[in-house]
């Protein structure tokens, strides 16, 4: 007997959990182009609905450089307080609209300070936005408890100056850490004082890894790094023959280490070849805890509900299914277990469970 399907407004009305989704990657189009406009700069499209469709044809490469290349466009209007405060409100506004009741948002403050911010101040800033937006949020109806990842450039010199960052305001809604940007090349023990540094302050944090890289980043940024969930990790597989894992995939499932995965995005930067065939399906039913995410909405044109509807739509994915990965992101969320705890057993099981 197969599951009934689940239709598209019964999975916008669901609660959700994103754990991986790019601050600068997610802007409204419109709000980009009263931006760009406000600070001088020259968009490829001025017309929001053409701006949202270039972004994404745009990061439809298969090559992860190039789709990191669009964000320049993105950077260009956050390097002032104005345009901080107003992303990381909206940021909020939209994941609550979305159904996401949990949500963390990652960013490197090292590429918003060409305005003449200190990384200190854009972190400062993004908070009183975030705070802004998740009083709003309250206010209708809609509550979603939002906690920030600071990101360090992978590429660059500035990685332990953004993990000291995550320690100073970890008491001031920065939840955790991570290192973002070109993977291939870059590896992440380059940064094993930043993590070393992190672990002696008992600060979690999560590497992209196992997306443009294969199982080496993997295992560095686990074996190595000591990193607690991994970005991506699609490229797990490769460790995998025939259903059956070997050592590094059965570290990563035996020890539940999350995978954020980001089906749409690895379409896109070509990690994976069709949502039917993503390894997130395959993980999942191999009882890894896999999560799902968007990565960055505006780039890869996607929400969470769409991301869900896709998998449900394209991979066969149940009621269940979607249940399981969003108690997995809040079991692996970078927040206390009594509030995961609540969120899993008030808000995710009593929704999921009337929408049966």
């Amino acid at each position: 007997m197969t599951a009934p399907r689940i239709d598209a407004d019964t999975i916008r009305r669901l609660p959700k959990a994103v754990l991986h989704d790019h601050l600068d990657g997610g802007l409204r189009p419109a709000t980009l182009v009263e931006l760009a406009a406000e600070v001088g700069h020259t968009l490829p499209e001025t017309d929001p609905e053409g701006l949202a469709a270039w972004f994404y044809e745009a990061a439809n490469s298969g090559d992860l450089v190039r789709y990191i290349a669009t964000f320049e466009h993105t950077l260009a209007v956050l390097q002032t307080r104005e345009g901080l405060l107003r992303a990381a409100e909206e940021y909020v506004l939209d994941l609550a609209a979305d159904g996401v009741v949990y949500g963390e948002v990652r960013y490197a403050p090292e590429l918003n300070v060409n305005g003449g911010l200190t990384m200190a101040e854009v972190v400062e800033t993004v908070q009183e936005g975030l705070a802004g937006g998740m009083a709003k949020a309250a206010a209708q109806g809609t509550p979603v408890r939002v906690g920030t990842l600071l990101c360090g450039m992978r590429m660059f010199d500035r990685v332990r100056e953004a993990a000291d960052l995550a320690v100073a305001f970890r008491d001031a809604g920065v939840v955790g850490f991570d290192i973002a940007g070109a993977e291939d090349g870059f590896p992440p023990a380059d940064h094993l004082a930043a993590f070393e540094h992190l672990r002696r302050e008992s600060v979690p944090f999560t590497i992209h890894a196992g997306e443009a890289h294969g199982l080496p980043s993997i295992h560095q940024a686990l074996q190595v790094c000591g990193a607690q969930r991994i970005g991506h990790g699609v490229r797990i597989t490769e460790d995998m023959v025939d259903g059956k894992l070997g050592r590094l995939a059965s570290w990563v499932r035996d020890r539940r280490i999350a995978l954020e995965m980001c089906p749409t995005s690895n379409l896109q930067t070509g990690a994976a070849t069709s949502i039917a065939d993503h390894p997130i399906t395959a993980l999942k039913d191999l009882g890894f805890r896999v999560t799902l995410n968007t990565d960055n909405r505006l780039v890869s044109g996607t929400t969470m509900t769409r991301e869900m509807t896709l998998l449900v739509e394209e991979a066969g994915w149940t009621l269940d299914d979607l249940r399981t990965v969003t108690v997995n992101a809040l079991k692996s969320a970078f927040v206390p277990f009594d509030e995961r705890g609540t969120l899993i057993e008030d808000v995710v099981l009593p929704a999921y469970a009337s929408a049966s």
